[in-house]
């Protein structure tokens, strides 16, 4: 079966599991870079042009701190981010920062021994 993020949060919810709380929206320091917010961490210095913004964000994957981009959200409850996700337009793979920076990002990382 080709699950769907929506088909996981209902599985989720279903089976009363529990979830780690970056999954849920929480004020954030964050950073603007192509188009996606990311953390500001000592990881990705700061760059003079940058928009950094407090923000209450999530995220809807969890990959590297550099690479796992937020979306503004006020969801912290299950319920919430099913409902957030059923009116989305962007997709879970939208979110990630390594798919702003090419269509092979992923590709390239798995060659480079990320995973």
């Amino acid at each position: 079966m080709n699950w769907t993020e929506l088909d996981v949060w209902e599985y989720i919810k279903r089976e009363k599991l529990q979830v780690p709380r970056i999954y849920f929206s929480h004020p954030r320091t964050c950073v603007r870079r192509n188009g996606q917010w990311l953390p500001v961490t000592d990881l990705s210095p700061l760059k003079p042009n940058d928009q950094v913004k407090e923000l209450v964000v999530r995220v809807r994957t969890i990959g590297d701190i550099i690479s796992t981009g937020m979306v503004e959200s006020r969801a912290d409850s299950v319920d919430d981010i099913i409902t957030e996700i059923a009116a989305a337009r962007v997709t879970e793979r939208g979110s990630r920062a390594d798919d702003k920076t090419s269509e092979a990002a992923m590709e390239d990382r798995k060659k480079a021994g990320y995973f």
